[in-house]
């Protein structure tokens, strides 16, 4: 059973996603999706919990939601969420042959 984030922890997250990192989300929905389909033009961050990351993928004007799971495994700590999605985000710049911008 994955662990469950507070329901304020997880919407706090999926804001931060959302409102400040569009690309990421976008860059990670076109590298861990499948390559069939046509190409993704969006991705909406909907839920996470201890065992990964779900996001809502628009591609040819279909929905349809895309789970990934954090690199590192299984986590139960806010701050390792942080920790992985950076994670994901090296991992689909690396997948996509894309340079990845500096972490602060």
């Amino acid at each position: 059973m994955p662990h469950i984030f507070d329901a304020d922890v997880v919407s706090a997250i999926l804001r931060h996603m959302n409102g400040d990192h569009t690309d990421d989300n976008l860059l990670i929905a076109r590298a861990f999706s499948p390559a069939e389909g046509g190409e993704i033009t969006g991705a909406v961050m909907t839920g996470l919990d201890g065992d990964g990351g779900t996001w809502e993928v628009t591609r040819g004007g279909e929905l349809t939601e895309l789970r990934v799971a954090w690199p590192s495994g299984a986590i139960s700590e806010r701050p390792a969420v942080r920790r992985e999605v950076v994670a994901l985000y090296d991992l689909a710049c690396e997948r996509l042959g894309v340079e990845p911008r500096p972490h602060g």
